[in-house]
């Protein structure tokens, strides 16, 4: 289970007043959304209601440690292209190089600060209701792959894809030109 002494990275998504009209007039409370993450790939989402705003914070950063799942991250980034959906948003998460940094809207760039991730490029399509981003962006961490079972499907090493996108495999180079001297 969570560790008490374990340090969680806590990012206020949203914060807002909502009003329920009864009988005898309004009632007034406020909603948080809270992102928890560890920085090495476990996030979670938690939100909650409460007439204080210290209180519905605490609620929903209690719902969102109990909600934690893992996802993968490797040198800063994400592996591959993830598309994700909740609701009417979509989000699309691209992997960055070193010295990238962070390009995304306010939620999506809590969800990404509190998972670990230092370099991706994001973009945002439907609505842009902050719950239903960082909804969104979770979704697409949780299906992107791991190293192992991608290696492990394609039939290639893991070090294969451990390698800088922006370094180029020279035997690939090396078979191109030998292919081009043999033409000429």
């Amino acid at each position: 289970m969570i560790d008490a002494t374990e340090t969680f990275v806590e990012k206020v998504v949203e914060l807002k007043r909502v009003i329920k009209v009864v009988k005898g007039g309004k009632r007034l409370k406020l909603y948080a959304c809270v992102v928890v993450g560890d920085g090495s790939g476990g996030i979670g989402i938690g939100h909650a209601k409460s007439t204080e705003v210290a209180a519905a914070i605490k609620k929903a950063t209690v719902i969102a440690r109990k909600n934690m799942a893992k996802v993968d991250v490797t040198e800063g980034t994400i592996l591959h292209l993830a598309k994700g959906k909740y609701s009417a948003s979509y989000v699309v998460l691209k992997p960055a190089l070193t010295g990238t940094g962070i390009i995304a809207s306010s939620p999506v760039r809590a969800v990404c600060e509190a998972a670990g991730i230092k370099n991706i490029l994001t973009k945002s399509l439907g609505s842009n209701n902050p719950t239903n981003l960082a909804s969104a962006t979770i979704n697409a961490l949780k299906s992107i792959r791991p190293v192992a079972v991608v290696a492990e499907m394609r039939n290639k090493p893991v070090e294969y894809f451990r390698r800088k996108k922006h370094e180029e495999d020279k035997s690939d180079t090396q078979e191109e030109s030998d292919r081009q001297n043999k033409k000429a």
